[in-house]
Parts: C-alpha cells; structure tokens; sequence
C-alpha cells in the first residue's frame, strides 16, 4: 500500500466504530430521528418505539462512541444531537476506495486490451 493510501491504526479503528455503529438498524433509525438537527432527550428517541429506555441508552452510548452523537446533560436529562462530521469522513474515504478501485480496474483493462 502507498503511503497515501496506507491508513494510521487510530483512524483503521475509528472508522471500524464507525461502520459498526451504522450496521445495526435500530442505531440508523436513532440517526434518522436526531438528524432532524434538534437536541432531544431519551423519552423523545423513545416515542413511538418499541425499546427500553436502557436498550435505547445502550445504542445512543455507541453512536456516542462513534462520534456520531454528542450528549449533553441538563440536569438529570441526557440529551442527544447528531455530529454529521464522522458521515461527512467517511464518505470522502469511501470516494477516495471507489476512486482506487477505478484506477486498479482501468490499469487492469489497459493491461489485458495492450495484451490481447
């Protein structure tokens, strides 16, 4: 790999956070809903859902840990907010694979159409 390209461990980890954050739907749901730009507390996140308070803490406590929400207490209230930054992060990494990618597959077919 070149060193462009070559990825620091620390980073290696937190986009692994990242995507396994994003992988469970009941998390993406949470997302959809603080997306909306409003703080919002446990008992908002929890209308209309089907999860314990506690299951639902333990989903906003690893998109915490995947920077993908902020809390902030208020008096004994938590309340919740998204962070678009870590999304924003990973979508130009995925660009910057996709771009790779292409070029592999361009010098690939330039390889195999020169040999033919």
């Amino acid at each position: 790999m070149s060193a462009k390209t070559e990825i620091s461990p620390p980073r290696l980890a937190d986009r692994a956070a990242l995507f396994a954050a994003l992988g469970d739907e009941t998390r993406l749901t949470l997302l959809a809903k603080l997306s909306s730009g409003r703080v919002q507390s446990i008992s908002s996140l929890a209308a209309d859902s089907r999860l314990t308070r506690q299951a639902l803490t333990k989903h906003l406590h690893v998109l915490e840990r995947a920077g993908l929400a902020r809390c902030r207490r208020v008096g004994r209230e938590a309340r919740y907010v998204f962070q678009p930054k870590p999304i924003d992060e990973a979508r130009r990494y995925l660009e910057r694979v996709a771009r790779q990618w292409d070029e592999a597959l361009d010098r690939l077919k330039s390889f195999v159409e020169d040999g033919a």
